[in-house]
């Protein structure tokens, strides 16, 4: 019987189900890159156990940042109940520990400069299923009825023993079984979850009607200007606001001028729901480009595209962060004081079969947007955007594959980060056509 149990105890740690991969899973740490007061950080919320208890948020900075720290103010949407700290943004941050009261949805506000974000989130504990509770349950009984066999056939009671040991072996039985069946039960939904969907959403959303425009209409170059990204349902009109963190953002907003000489990758705060907005500014006046990756719950990625206009007069650049205003020549860039040029194999591409790019790295690259490294591509007028990753660990260089879809010029960037920057590598790519046959 002994035995028995060894192996029924085995069985719960070996067969215990996984959640599965579509499924909203307690415990996880959810990560939210933003661009605010001219910074780049990835807000941490990591996940917790118990509620009411801690919650523990650090905001973790990918280039030095300067003056007070990020204010912090959670809030749950269901009592309205609000509790506050703040955060100092590092690359290695100390976490800061609010407490919360209940699960379900919340809402954690950044303040930083006179900038202003509020990202919905949830407080998700896990449940116990009822196989867990059975077979346990069943475990326990068995070992207790073990127990209590082995003292009565120590007292010459037989016939009591062999029942209790019946009774033990039945307890086994029933966790043996549920263990076996219940790894093929989805888990229950953690405690906090958002309700089930309806047939028309789990069917899929569509893609949103989004519209970009900057404030003031027509920026002037060297001063700040509001990129706004307005995002409503075509069925209803109504503001969307159901936004999945993918790449470990609500959106991703890439910004080029029209010869490729500027490049800004930023991450819009959520103002309002169905707004988001970054501030920006160009040393030049000219045509810009907008390209906004995002995707609704139940749906697709979707790529939004704009253009805009700066006016006034050329200024000195002040930029620095995420961005770069540098030639566009085809000279190699400088990475932390080396020349750096990405290898291309092919050297010449060929439109509509896969280019390998490479591009060395400094040590200490750091994950970036939960990726070790970039690379954005834009056809020369704008008119095709692409984001590919390097997916594998940080090392001494990075690697993609890309297939352009056409020939033509096109200008690309490279970007990782390292402890205290994000490094952006700009190039251009001459495509050939396929030979005919």
């Amino acid at each position: 019987m002994i035995r028995v149990l060894c192996l029924a105890a085995a069985l719960v740690l070996a067969l215990a189900a996984p959640a599965a991969a579509h499924t909203v899973t307690a415990g996880a740490d959810l990560r939210i890159a933003q661009t605010i007061a001219g910074a780049e950080v990835t807000v941490v919320v990591k996940g917790t156990t118990r509620v009411p208890g801690p919650l523990r948020i650090g905001v973790i900075a990918y280039q030095p940042v300067s003056g007070p720290p990020i204010g912090l103010e959670v809030r749950s949407v269901e009592d309205g109940r609000t509790v506050t700290g703040t955060a100092r943004a590092a690359a290695n941050p100390q976490y800061t520990q609010l407490r919360v009261e209940r699960t379900g949805p919340h809402e954690l506000k950044l303040s930083a400069g006179n900038e202003t974000a509020v990202i919905p989130f949830r407080v998700l504990v896990e449940r116990d299923s009822a196989g867990e509770f059975l077979i346990y349950g069943g475990l326990f009984v068995a070992a207790v009825l073990l127990v209590g066999g082995l003292l009565t056939g120590a007292t010459a009671r037989p016939g009591r023993a062999m029942a209790l040991a019946a009774g033990a072996a039945a307890g086994v039985t029933v966790a043996a079984m549920v263990i076996v069946f219940d790894s093929q039960v989805p888990a229950p939904p953690p405690d906090g979850a958002a309700p089930a969907p309806t047939t028309s959403t789990a069917e899929g959303r569509p893609y949103v009607q989004a519209r970009m425009e900057t404030v003031p209409a027509q920026p002037e170059a060297g001063e700040e200007f509001t990129l706004r990204v307005d995002l409503a349902d075509g069925s209803t009109g109504r503001p969307v606001d159901d936004l999945t963190a993918h790449h470990e953002a609500l959106a991703h907003v890439v910004v080029t001028s029209e010869d490729g000489r500027y490049f800004r990758h930023v991450h819009p705060l959520r103002t309002a729901p169905g707004h988001l907005e970054v501030r920006l500014s160009a040393g030049r006046p000219g045509r810009y480009l907008a390209h906004a990756e995002l995707e609704r719950e139940n749906s697709g990625g979707q790529l939004v595209a704009a253009d805009f206009t700066v006016g006034g007069t050329a200024r000195a650049s002040a930029e620095a962060g995420t961005g770069t205003e540098s030639g566009r020549t085809g000279a190699p860039a400088k990475q932390a004081g080396t020349t750096v040029t990405p290898r291309l194999h092919p050297a010449v591409p060929v439109a509509g079969r896969p280019t390998t790019i490479e591009l060395d790295t400094p040590g200490g690259v750091r994950a970036w947007l939960g990726m070790t490294g970039h690379l954005l591509i834009r056809s020369q007028d704008g008119g095709f955007f692409g984001h590919v990753h390097e997916m594998g660990a940080p090392g001494s260089r990075v690697r993609f594959t890309f297939g352009f879809p056409e020939p033509g010029r096109y200008l690309a960037w490279v970007q990782y980060a390292t402890a205290d920057r994000i490094v952006t590598v700009p190039f251009t790519v001459n495509v050939t056509a396929p030979e005919a046959r």
